[in-house]
């Protein structure tokens, strides 16, 4: 399997080049830069592997949510070069992504996978994960709602279960210990952010099941159609 994973999605800008079970990265963190850096990152991956575009498989990207540019960036990125090489695509969840960071805390739990990304406007974007099976996570239903919503949801479904794993910046930003949750036994990893990494993983996967798409069909995710807020009378 050969295939380009790209994540503008948040603060940090990354890629990734899957090359027969090996993965290669770029990574840099970033508030504003990823269109600037996205591509030769692309290029400089190519060029160490000593390979095309063209003679990849499939392009892989973090379709959101996140940061709206930033999604936007690695859609229309993904998009063009798909279309110039003729490649289907693979839109990956980066909550999805996150929740994988989340599973790799302790590969051997069977345990939910919490996902919570920082959404500004006082939110969060979030997903509760199955437990991952063989070192993949499924898809999961993606919300933006206030941290107090996430919080009580959480304690609710906590009866009985004695541990979580979690990852994401939304963490950090809104919940200053486990307590927040309920649930005591809590490890997270609280300023996480998607990476080209884990979507690489995810889309190796997703290619094998049959899910890529055409490259027309490289659109981003916002989960929330509301980009600024405005004031009430």
């Amino acid at each position: 399997m050969r295939l380009l994973a790209l994540d503008t999605a948040s603060g940090q800008c990354s890629a990734a080049l899957f090359i027969d079970g090996q993965l290669l990265l770029r990574e840099q963190a970033t508030a504003r830069e990823h269109a600037r850096l996205i591509l030769p990152m692309v290029q400089s991956l190519l060029a160490e592997a000593g390979c095309t575009l063209g003679s990849l498989q499939a392009i892989a990207f973090g379709r959101g949510p996140g940061s709206f540019t930033g999604v936007r960036i690695a859609a229309s990125v993904t998009q063009g070069l798909a279309f110039a090489a003729d490649l289907p695509v693979l839109p990956v969840s980066d909550l999805r992504a996150l929740a994988l960071q989340a599973a790799d805390l302790q590969p051997a739990a069977s345990v939910p996978l919490l996902a919570c990304m920082d959404a500004r406007m006082h939110e969060v974007y979030w997903s509760l994960h199955a437990p991952a099976q063989q070192g993949f996570v499924a898809d999961a239903l993606e919300q933006v709602t206030a941290p107090a919503v996430l919080s009580a949801f959480i304690a609710a479904q906590a009866a009985g279960c004695q541990h979580w794993l979690a990852a994401g910046c939304g963490l950090a930003a809104y919940f200053s210990d486990n307590a927040a949750f309920g649930v005591p036994a809590l490890r997270q990893l609280p300023g996480a952010e998607p990476h080209a990494r884990e979507i690489a993983r995810l889309a190796v996967a997703d290619y094998a099941a049959g899910l890529a798409l055409p490259a027309e069909a490289a659109i981003p995710v916002y989960v929330r159609d509301q980009v600024v807020q405005t004031p009430r009378a």
